[in-house]
């Protein structure tokens, strides 16, 4: 098994952040989910407010060693994302 896939960082006061995880296997990596940015494609377990907004809370698919393969395969698509909605660098 790697070294790089897992980070924990027991000492900070919201560890674990999602309520229900198990703190042995709670991975602190990605912190802020990189697939956030995905919307409905991100793989992950969400819902959207009644104002709109995608809450994670429930979802624990960043924070587990076994996925850290899959999100790096979906970083291709943050930044092709990432890409278009950049704004075009202006010419000296």
């Amino acid at each position: 098994m790697a070294n790089y896939d897992f980070f924990q960082h027991r000492e900070c006061e919201y560890f674990p952040c999602h309520s229900g995880a198990d703190p042995e296997t709670f991975s602190c990596l990605f912190c802020y989910c990189p697939l956030y940015c995905l919307g409905e494609n991100c793989g992950g377990s969400y819902r959207y407010t009644e104002e709109g907004i995608k809450d994670c809370s429930h979802c624990l698919r960043p924070h587990l060693r076994k996925n850290y393969a899959s999100i790096c395969e979906k970083m291709e698509e943050v930044l092709k994302l990432t890409k278009k909605s950049a704004p075009k660098a202006e010419k000296p």
